[in-house]
């Protein structure tokens, strides 16, 4: 596996319940103003930061909401959401002092530019943060698969995956006290268990392209920033 401390260029990957906070939908900016001076704290280090966010705290297109949707307007109707998330991360970035950019997949001028891979890679070089918005800009493709799409062709060095758990368990540990941690996982492992960690399609894209994937908690006061220099609780998925 790659060392975990040495980072360049890294994804993060936020689930949109992380933006909720304490609440149940939706989203607490003091929630978004925290996890924005987390990310500064990255950037400040000299790492180059890419972000992808889920919905789920507005739309999850295979919700019981969703279910007399047809499938394919569901999901873009969750496509909508990471539009809606994304706006507000930049919105709270750039309020921070970092420039940043949300770039989405399905094109929607004038609400934000539409995504291409030299346009991202121009905007980073230029020391920009970037938001990749709308997923893959496909159905039936979750927003796992666009952050290691998206990692793949910024040539980022890992995946950071912010969740509600500081890393990849046996059971969930929120229902079993037992529930053992795995401190490291292969990609093959991952799909071998079928570890609820990411879609297979993700892990298999991200095995593909030798990127680890780092698990760990939004949650944790400093998470991203311990995790970075080695020391944060999480999983460490890697070839």
């Amino acid at each position: 596996m790659k060392k975990i401390q040495k980072f360049s260029r890294i994804l993060l990957k936020l689930s949109g319940e992380s933006l909720m906070g304490p609440n149940h939908f939706g989203i607490h900016l003091k929630t978004i103003e925290r996890i924005c001076d987390e990310i500064k704290q990255v950037i400040d280090l000299g790492i180059e930061v890419c972000i992808v966010i889920g919905a789920g705290n507005i739309f999850r297109g295979v919700s019981e909401a969703a279910y007399d949707l047809n499938r394919t307007s569901a999901d873009y109707m969750g496509m909508l959401g990471t539009v809606i998330n994304s706006l507000a991360l930049d919105s709270i970035l750039q309020k921070k002092g970092i420039k940043a950019k949300t770039l989405s997949a399905i094109p929607m001028m004038p609400i934000c530019e539409s995504y291409s891979q030299p346009k991202a890679l121009k905007l980073i070089n230029e020391n920009y943060t970037v938001i990749f918005a709308a997923g893959t800009g496909n159905p039936f493709f979750t927003t796992d698969t666009a952050a290691s799409l998206r990692a793949a062709e910024m040539s980022c060095d890992a995946i950071f995956k912010g969740t509600l758990v500081d890393g990849v368990y046996d059971s969930d540990p929120k229902i079993y006290s037992k529930a053992k941690k795995f401190k490291k996982l292969s990609h093959k492992s991952v799909i071998k268990k079928d570890l609820k960690v990411m879609d297979m399609a993700a892990i298999s894209l991200a095995r593909d392209n030798d990127i680890p994937i780092l698990i760990f908690s939004i949650n944790h006061p400093k998470g991203l920033l311990n995790v970075i220099n080695g020391t944060g609780p999480h999983t460490i998925i890697g070839n």
